[in-house]
C-alpha cells in the first residue's frame, strides 16, 4: 500500500487538481462558491499531506470513540436527506449515548452548484456551537436552496437566524472564503478513497481498517455490533494471556 493511501486512510481512523472559483453574480460578493486550490494539492509529492492536513470531519459524540460511523454526504442531494430523515435517527437513538460509537460527516457537494456553499455555511454555524443544528436546518429545507439559480446566501442566512445565531458574525463567515479549504479538503479526501456517490457510509473500528457499508440501519448496526464483538474478544483473549502468564 503506498503511502498517500495510508495516510488517508489513517485519517479516517483517528477521526477524526482542484480548481479555485469565486463567484460574484447573485450578490455573493466575495462567498466561496466552489472549490479552492490550496498548497500542496497539484503536486503528487505533497498531495496526501495537503489533503490531510485540512480535512476533518464534524464530529458527534466522544470524538475519541473508538468506533466511528463516517458519513460522506451532500446537503444537497436528495438521498442524504433522506438517509438524514429516516436512518440518522435510528442511529441516534442506538448510539446517540455511547461512549465508544461517535458519528462523523465528511463534506461531499457536488450535487448542485449551491451544495459547497451549503457546507461552508454549516461550518460557520458550527463556530457558534450550532453545526448539527444547522446540518438539520440544510436538510430539512433543502428544497428551498439547493436548485436556486443564484447562490441562495440569504435562504441560507435565514436559517442561521431561526437558530438564534449571530447574524453579523455568521453572514460575514459565509460572505468569505471562510472554510471553503476545508470543505475542499474533505472532498478531494473522498475522491482519494474512490468515494464518488452520497451517502456513503462507512465504519472504522479501530484497528486500522475501514469498511464501506450500505446505507441501511441494519447494516450500520450489525457492523457497529461486529467491532465491539470483536473488540470484547480482544480484550477477553488479553485477560486470559495475563491470568495465564
Amino acid at each position: 500500500m503506498n503511502r498517500a493511501v495510508i495516510v488517508i486512510i489513517a485519517l479516517l481512523v483517528v477521526g477524526i487538481g482542484a480548481w479555485a472559483v469565486r463567484s460574484s453574480s447573485g450578490g455573493s460578493g466575495d462567498a466561496a462558491l466552489m472549490p479552492v486550490a490550496f498548497e500542496g494539492l497539484d503536486d503528487p509529492a505533497t498531495r496526501a499531506t495537503a489533503i490531510t492536513d485540512r480535512a476533518r470531519p464534524a464530529i458527534q459524540g466522544n470524538p475519541n470513540a473508538r468506533i466511528k460511523i463516517i458519513e460522506f454526504g451532500d446537503y444537497g442531494c436528495p438521498a442524504c436527506a433522506g438517509f438524514y430523515a429516516s436512518i440518522k435517527p435510528q442511529i441516534d437513538l442506538a448510539y446517540g449515548d455511547a461512549d465508544d460509537v461517535a458519528f462523523t460527516f465528511y463534506d461531499l457537494p457536488g450535487s448542485t452548484q449551491n451544495s459547497f456553499v451549503a457546507s461552508r455555511a454549516a461550518w460557520c454555524a458550527g463556530d457558534q456551537g450550532a453545526y448539527w443544528e444547522y446540518h438539520g436546518a440544510l436538510f430539512d429545507n433543502q428544497d428551498g436552496w439547493r436548485l436556486s439559480p443564484s447562490a441562495p446566501l440569504g435562504q441560507l442566512e435565514s436559517y442561521a437566524a431561526n437558530l438564534g445565531l449571530d447574524q453579523g458574525e455568521f453572514s460575514s463567515c459565509l460572505r468569505s472564503d471562510a472554510h471553503a479549504e476545508l470543505v475542499t479538503a474533505n472532498l478531494e479526501l473522498a475522491r482519494s478513497l474512490g468515494v464518488g456517490t452520497t451517502p456513503t457510509i462507512m465504519l472504522s473500528d479501530g484497528s486500522g481498517q475501514g469498511a464501506r457499508l450500505q446505507s441501511s440501519f441494519a447494516a450500520i448496526q450489525a457492523a457497529v455490533e461486529a467491532a465491539r464483538g470483536a473488540a470484547a474478544g480482544g480484550e477477553t483473549q488479553g485477560s486470559d494471556d495475563e491470568s495465564g502468564s
